[in-house]
């Protein structure tokens, strides 16, 4: 138990650590480094609570796919940071007034598992009647996903599916002179647009 105190305590002083160094870094390639120590240390945090397939979830996605994605972006494109950094101060106060609002929610949050214990030990758990002893956390979350917040679950889907798309729509940049592929134009071909009967005469080429 003293070895579990330990661990959890080291990985989040990691966590901590690294999560200000994130915004406090001035190079954007070492904030994305700090933000996947981070990442690593808050999956061993769920491997103590017990719940192993969050961990693995985040590894996977947040480091396998978002974070390596944030490196290289940050890394191939050619981004003036100076020019980001001038509406800093600008922005200050309403950063700020953001941050404490956080800062108090987190503080009423630690407060209350303080003195009234984990959501496991409350009254009214949110998971209640949908897991049970002896069934492993991956299908607990399948569960309630599945049949308490199912269409906020597919509600969630459907945002990420736009954003994917709105990505896609900003990034694509048409240049002069490359020949792209239309699909309307090609659904409506019909034989009268599509062909040029010619006669040509003999020992004379047809021109284009």
């Amino acid at each position: 138990m003293a070895l579990q105190a330990i661990a959890f305590y080291l990985m989040a002083a990691v966590t901590l650590a690294s999560a200000l160094a994130v915004v406090s870094s001035k190079n954007p390639v070492h904030s994305v480094l700090f933000l996947i120590a981070a990442f690593f240390s808050a999956a061993g945090l769920f491997v103590l609570l017990g719940a192993e397939f969050l961990a693995m979830l985040l590894v996977v996605v947040y480091v396998g796919a978002v974070a390596v994605l944030f490196l290289f972006v940050v890394m191939m494109l050619d981004v003036d940071f100076a020019e980001l950094r001038q509406g800093f101060a600008r922005y200050m106060p309403l950063g700020g007034l953001i941050a404490g609002g956080l800062a108090i929610e987190m503080i009423i949050v630690s407060t209350t598992v303080a003195t009234k214990g984990a959501a496991r030990l409350n009254e009214n758990p949110m998971a209640s009647g949908t897991a049970g002893p002896g069934i492993p956390n991956a299908e607990a979350i399948g569960r309630v996903l599945y049949t308490q917040y199912v269409y906020f679950f597919q509600a969630a889907g459907m945002v990420l599916l736009v954003a994917m798309i709105g990505a896609i729509v900003l990034t694509l940049r048409h240049k002069p002179g490359v020949k792209r592929q239309i699909i309307m134009d090609q659904v409506l071909r019909t034989p009268a647009n599509g062909m040029r009967m010619v006669s040509p005469k003999p020992g004379e080429g047809i021109d284009a």
